[in-house]
């Protein structure tokens, strides 16, 4: 099979697209020949060897955590109709997602009805579960104005639909005129660009009520323009920090009363149900169209590079995804 290789840690060059074994299943484990993987901002951090939020795995190693497809083949012990299931795995810790078959355990493996698009499948079981933590933890109502950072990004673009259909007022900020456009076709109620010096100054004219709620998965300047929003009482829930660290202090928040929270980490470890309760929710919303993730163009497994420097550089929308070329 063709897969993609790392056998170095650094920039997204270190990625080879070559030719390996094929994986076979153990007992208790399925294949499944991939027809999307998913690709996140994580991935881009293991690969560099820097700051991750897990251990560096051992090289080389094939990356990517998230995978769609049909099973294909069985190991000892599962029963013969997993066979032709159409499918989506998160792998875990555990790496080899970039690639035209992946391997896992069966139990781990969650079946999607036959003809879900397998790019909206393999995101909502790694960032759909991931956005449904973070809504457990922010709770956003029908009473509240959210703002929503990075609101054009995986996470983001789920969080403005759900809060959308709860009846909040939704404000969506995110970073070129591509992406607004994208926040605006989401449902929010105001779109803004803020690279644009004047997106805050904007928000407060155009909203008939202070924010009570940010969902903030950027950080940095744009981050504490958001924090700096919110009225009296509102509450921010960060999930990111992709652009800086949050800045602002204990005596930012008593002065208007504002709760801040984190909502990755040990609170999604901690989710009542685990993970597959998360994935459950996910897979239920894309199912009965009440959740549509945003995914961007997909990239050839081959371009594996090219989507890590794409993310990193902010150029894509959405869930990057890769998808193997059959031959």
């Amino acid at each position: 099979m063709r897969a993609i290789r790392q056998y170095e840690f650094g920039p997204a060059e270190v990625l080879r697209y070559e030719e390996v074994p094929d994986p076979h299943p153990g007992a208790g484990q399925v294949r499944i020949a991939v027809a999307a993987a998913g690709v996140h901002l994580v991935d881009t951090s293991i690969r560099q060897g820097g700051r991750s939020p897990f251990p560096l795995p051992e090289l080389p190693m094939t990356p990517g955590r998230e995978v769609a497809g049909v099973v294909d083949e069985i190991g000892e012990g599962v029963a013969e109709e997993w066979l032709g299931r159409h499918v989506v795995a998160h792998l875990g810790m555990a790496s080899g997602g970039y690639a035209e078959f992946a391997v896992r355990e069966v139990e781990a493996v969650q079946v999607v009805p036959e003809g879900t698009d397998p790019t909206e499948a393999v995101a909502m079981i790694g960032t759909g579960r991931t956005t449904m933590s973070i809504l457990r933890t922010a709770r956003p109502s029908a009473d509240d104005v959210v703002l929503v950072t990075s609101a054009a990004g995986g996470i983001g673009a789920l969080a403005i639909q759900h809060a959308r259909n709860v009846g909040a007022t939704v404000v969506g900020a995110s970073g070129s005129p591509t992406k607004v456009g994208k926040v605006r076709e989401l449902g929010a109620d105001l779109s803004v660009d803020y690279t644009e010096a004047d997106w805050a100054d904007r928000v407060r004219e155009e909203l008939d009520r202070p924010v009570s709620l940010v969902l903030d998965g950027a950080g940095g300047a744009y981050g504490r323009a958001a924090f700096d929003l919110l009225g009296p009482g509102g509450r921010i829930v960060m999930y990111g920090r992709e652009l800086g660290e949050h800045r602002f202090t204990s005596d930012d928040l008593l002065a208007r009363a504002l709760t801040a929270t984190v909502a990755l980490g040990p609170a999604l470890l901690k989710v009542p149900g685990g993970m597959r309760a998360l994935e459950d929710e996910a897979l239920a919303a894309l199912a009965d169209g009440t959740m549509k993730p945003l995914v961007g163009t997909p990239f050839p497994l081959g371009e594996a590079a090219e989507a890590h420097r794409s993310l990193e550089n902010r150029q894509t929308y959405g869930k990057v995804v890769l998808v193997p070329e059959r031959h």
